[in-house]
């Protein structure tokens, strides 16, 4: 089957909860050390409540490592154990993958609430949040299984460091804010959005993990949701900013603000903080009492928040150092120092030319050489010009009988393809779950090393009959004809079948109510498909419908398996 695309689930979120192990660093079930702290005033800082306080608290499962759920998950280690459950580092033996489990007794008061927090956010496929890949109830035991990073690095450490620069800092609070909103008009809120929960890859993307999860395994509820996590979003551009945490407690390995000061802005935190992020974080933090900077509204909302960036500047990243080339060096070609280079303090001798022929014998050999060169340069000339005419009567004959027919059949040449331009795009998704239709703008954006990926399938390559084929639907902007279809691909081997389908808009029906175009197979990362009907139209389905097999990408979060990526698609006409 393919692997679900699912959402977040936070593995080892422990500020403000006893630490497993006194006085050593505890490794979330993400991979990512993490340092054993409480921060009991966070949860109240950012506007959420508790209610764990009035619930029973059940006994942890009896679990070891070595343990085996579902004949599949085997635990490796146990990274948190506190208020009836535990998380793990476990090992899905199936797929041979680490994972990150979460455990509860059946019994457990919190038991439904983490289950219907875990499937409602398994349904949201937004790869902007650590995805959950399972969440089971079996033999008294509720488990939540999710995605494990181990490049990730939380913002907590990053924070270790030192502030973030400007531009890292816009991106943080930009990809984050546009996760958050994605998830509240799905209805799901985090609750508990804190420098633990907010991770970065490798490759410089910006994930968020806890989505709902996290909130429901220590029953944390809050009657203005959007207002909690849009202030949590503050706190965490406030942070990235000053390296301090904008409350008086300290909290997360920050230093809290002075006492009795309140909360003033970043810029009169920390000298050479951007103004603009500076505002934006008060904007955000209004919710607590902190004033809008410049009389601006306040962002009571992710969505608000959102659109609040999209009105400032873009912060570019800082230009690279390029270091000076190294000063140029003559290079000597005299006898005895070819390839050697002079010492340093030594002058090079220059040597003097050769003196001319002064004696009777040289003068001699000098008006001999130069009668030579008067008698072969008259010679030559009389035989150019000799040639030249000889060359005119012989075009003035045949120029009599050329026709002009002949000179326009040797003028042609043939039209080159026209390149036709990608005006917009959709994912099609002919049945059951959606890809990544965020990333669809990345196949025609210019830039080969962005891409829109399939899921990881376990059998293939022909994708049927778990799906029929995934695909993109392409907006040409008017009614044209296509010649041929370029489609770049992220992974070759077996082999990739790629069709084309004119269809009648961004969202058309099924594949059986569609023209064919053409159709190719290939082993490589080119799939060239050569029209074969004379089709107008201006949407244009590329729809595959086998893919290679290849291992591990841990740069796209993708498993061994069946999978594809797509980085450029370009049609002429």
């Amino acid at each position: 089957m393919a692997e679900r695309s699912t959402a977040a689930v936070d593995v080892a979120d422990n500020s403000g909860d006893e630490p497993l192990t006194a006085k050593a660093d505890q490794s979330t079930a993400d991979g990512v050390a993490q340092n054993p702290e409480r921060d009991t005033d966070s949860d109240k800082a950012q506007g959420s409540g508790t209610n764990a306080g009035a619930e029973k608290k059940a006994a942890p499962p009896e679990l070891h490592s070595g343990h085996k759920l579902a004949r599949r998950y085997r635990l490796e280690e146990c990274v948190t154990r506190l208020d009836g459950f535990s998380s793990w580092r476990a090992v899905d033996e199936k797929l041979r993958r680490a994972v990150g489990v979460h455990i509860l007794p059946a019994d457990h008061p919190r038991t439904r609430s983490v289950l219907a927090a875990a499937r409602s956010a398994a349904l949201l496929g937004d790869p902007r949040f650590v995805q959950v890949l399972d969440a089971v109830e079996e033999d008294d035991l509720v488990y939540v299984v999710h995605e494990w990073l181990p490049d990730a690095t939380e913002l907590t450490t990053l924070l270790a460091a030192g502030p973030l620069e400007p531009h890292d800092a816009y991106q943080m609070v930009s990809q984050i804010a546009s996760a958050m909103a994605a998830a509240h008009r799905e209805g799901l809120a985090h609750l508990r959005l804190n420098p633990n929960a907010v991770l970065r890859t490798s490759t410089g993307q910006w994930r968020v993990r806890g989505l709902a999860v996290n909130a429901a395994l220590r029953g944390i509820s809050s009657d203005t949701p959007q207002r909690t996590d849009t202030e949590a979003i503050g706190a965490l551009l406030y942070a990235a900013l000053t390296q301090r945490w904008p409350y008086e407690s300290d909290a997360y390995g920050l230093a809290g603000l002075p006492k009795d000061v309140g909360l003033i802005a970043p810029d009169q935190v920390r000298a050479g903080v951007h103004r603009g992020l500076s505002e934006l974080a008060m904007r955000a933090l209004v919710n607590d009492g902190a004033t809008a900077s410049r009389h601006e509204s306040a962002c009571t909302t992710p969505e608000e928040l959102v659109k609040a960036i999209g009105e400032m500047p873009r912060i570019r990243p800082p230009e690279p150092a390029f270091t000076a080339p190294p000063e140029y060096q003559r290079t000597t070609y005299q006898q005895g120092t070819y390839g050697r280079p002079t010492p340093p303090g030594v002058t090079q001798p220059v040597q003097a030319p050769p003196p001319p022929l002064q004696s009777r014998t040289g003068k001699a050999l000098k008006w001999a050489v130069s009668a030579l060169l008067i008698a072969a340069l008259g010679l030559g000339s009389w035989q150019l010009a000799d040639a030249l005419m000889d060359q005119g009567d012989k075009s003035g004959d045949t120029g009599n009988s050329q026709t002009t027919d002949d000179g326009d059949k040797n003028s042609a040449s043939p039209t080159p393809a026209a390149a036709i331009k990608i005006q917009d795009a959709q994912e099609y998704v002919a049945e059951g779950e959606a890809q990544h239709p965020n990333d669809v703008g990345k196949t025609y954006d210019g830039n080969t090393s962005t891409y829109w990926r399939t899921n990881t399938f376990v059998s293939g390559p022909k994708l049927a009959p778990y799906k029929p084929g995934v695909g993109i639907v392409y907006d040409l902007g008017s009614t044209k004809e296509l010649a041929t279809g370029t489609i770049s691909l992220r992974y070759s081997g077996d082999h990739t079948t790629v069709e084309l389908y004119a269809a009648d808009s961004l969202t058309p029906g099924s594949i059986s109510s569609m023209t064919k175009l053409g159709s190719v197979t290939t082993t490589g990362n080119t799939a060239t498909v050569k029209v074969s009907k004379k089709v107008k139209s201006q949407f244009v389905l590329v729809w595959i419908t086998a893919v290679p097999n290849s291992g591990a990408d841990p740069d796209a979060y993708a498993q061994a398996g069946y999978k594809q990526a797509v980085t450029e698609v370009k049609f002429t006409g």
